[in-house]
């Protein structure tokens, strides 16, 4: 008889492992609370526009091959890609912005022009930044993190100076014009924490940035959702919406079930995709294997202020992705990171998917998302909401040299109240656990349960970490550590 399988949640991590533990012959049933699946990469749909409401960057194009690979498919079969000519913009005062496009060399030409010599560094860079590439995603991020000497192997051991130096001295080390330092400590904002607490190592993400560039999922990010979710219906998984998971259910120290919507749902292992600390709430207190002083002492990665925009005519002046570093961002980190309060003048990001993508916005008109990092557990109202949305698009029609303020057909918003409300959030952080140096691998919370058999977690939360490439991985390898366990007992 096939071994049953409960996943609470829907996200990237819970359907790449549904689809896994399906292949391995689980029968595997999904339980996600919202009407919607996904998790935080849901959709929002109002006017004729489309907006992500979750991720919009679409990074690392490798990993996704791999996962569909591992089920002899290819992401064509269920979503067409299209690699972004610019990747982004970044604008440091009005008229004033520097265009990443789509290849090394034309990058190269970018910063020759802001710095002398920094062509010949930056291809030094990228060099050392696709070799940690090599290793890190081709390798270290596919172990469970169960033990430190998952990192010990050649490669690392050669490493080992760039886990005790930062991204911050490095990039500056190398580069001293400010807008190409910034748009070099950019990426490790997908990581969750300041480049001055990032480990060197991770400068792989710049060879994703720079080296494999930007992409997007015609008709948006949810359509790797859509792929993932067709993809495990073919494998027999069951997926269930409107079902929010209350508990989950003990017995003799083995997690044998969930309760949903006043319903037992027996199952041999549960698996949770979910928000790791909201997991825990669901199980008695003596099952619980963090405490809340644990998880106020980790550093988490921001929350965000997001608006969801519908403009009535077409914007000049923008890419698909346009970053604003118009204000200074070791200020707005600081308030992020050390001071948590919401910054006086925030850096933004904005995205605008129907310049791309016709699927987004009716014709002639505009979809723009904008994005304000800020530190979790802030107060959240709606006037803060009000305030900081006139602060940015004052900038932004300054920065961009149009006026676009009575052009709002309608705006939407989302932030710390939300990302609480709506997936459990623990003090409403966006993106999961930090990777610092002491949150890395073996030092971030377990795939696999402590104090409970049969318990295991997937997410950004745990191993990898943050992002959409590494919830597939970490999809991949609680459900690897799954088939290992029952294999052995």
């Amino acid at each position: 008889m096939k071994l049953k399988v409960n996943i609470i949640g829907s996200g990237f991590s819970s359907l790449a492992a549904s689809c896994y533990l399906a292949q391995a012959g689980y029968d595997v049933t999904v339980f996600e609370k919202n009407p919607t699946i996904g998790g935080r990469a849901r959709q929002l749909k109002k006017d004729g526009f489309t907006f992500d409401i979750g991720p919009t960057w679409y990074w690392m194009p490798d990993v996704f091959e791999r996962f569909f690979a591992d089920f002899n498919k290819k992401p064509s079969n269920y979503y067409t890609l299209e690699k972004l000519n610019p990747a982004y913009s970044v604008y440091f005062d009005k008229n004033d912005f520097i265009t990443i496009e789509d290849s090394l060399e034309k990058i190269k030409i970018a910063f020759e022009k802001e710095e002398k010599g920094s062509a010949k560094k930056l291809q030094y860079f990228i060099n050392k930044a696709k070799t940690n590439y090599n290793i890190a995603i081709k390798d270290l991020v596919y172990k469970p993190g169960e033990s430190p000497l998952e990192l010990v192997t050649l490669a690392t051991i050669n490493k080992l100076n760039q886990f005790f130096s930062t991204i911050k001295k490095d990039v500056r080390k190398a580069f001293k014009n400010k807008k190409l330092v910034q748009i070099l400590e950019f990426p490790v904002l997908f990581l969750g924490a300041k480049p001055s607490d990032t480990p060197s190592f991770y400068n792989f993400m710049n060879y994703a940035d720079f080296g494999l560039g930007t992409f997007h999922p015609k008709k948006g990010m949810y359509q790797v959702i859509l792929a993932l979710k067709h993809l495990a219906e073919e494998l027999g998984v069951n997926i269930k919406t409107e079902n929010p998971v209350d508990k989950i259910i003990v017995n003799n120290g083995k997690a044998i079930g969930i309760l949903s919507n006043g319903k037992e749902y027996l199952a041999d292992i549960i698996l949770s995709g979910a928000d790791y600390h909201h997991t825990e709430t669901l199980l008695d207190k003596a099952y619980r294997q963090y405490s809340e002083a644990y998880w106020e002492k980790k550093t988490f990665a921001p929350s965000s202020l997001l608006f969801y925009v519908g403009f009535n005519k077409k914007l000049k002046n923008v890419n698909h992705h346009t970053l604003f570093f118009d204000v200074d961002f070791d200020i707005h980190a600081e308030a992020i990171y050390d001071n948590p309060k919401w910054p006086e003048n925030p850096l933004f990001y904005a995205s605008f998917p129907s310049i791309t993508d016709a699927n987004a916005a009716p014709q002639g008109k505009e979809a723009g998302i904008f994005l304000i990092p800020l530190a979790p557990n802030l107060n959240d109202t709606p006037q803060l909401r009000e305030t900081y949305f006139e602060k940015i698009i004052s900038r932004f029609e300054n920065l961009t040299s149009q006026n676009v303020k009575n052009n709002i057909i309608f705006k939407e918003s989302f932030c710390v109240n939300d990302f609480i409300k709506d997936y459990n959030s623990y003090k409403g952080n966006a993106y999961g656990m930090a990777n610092t140096l002491l949150q890395t691998a073996f030092l971030r919370p377990k795939l696999k349960g402590k104090k409970v058999d049969n318990l295991f977690f997937t997410g950004q939360l745990t191993v990898p970490g943050p992002g959409v490439p590494p919830s597939l991985i970490s999809g991949k390898l609680v459900a690897d550590l799954i088939i290992k366990y029952h294999n052995a007992s």
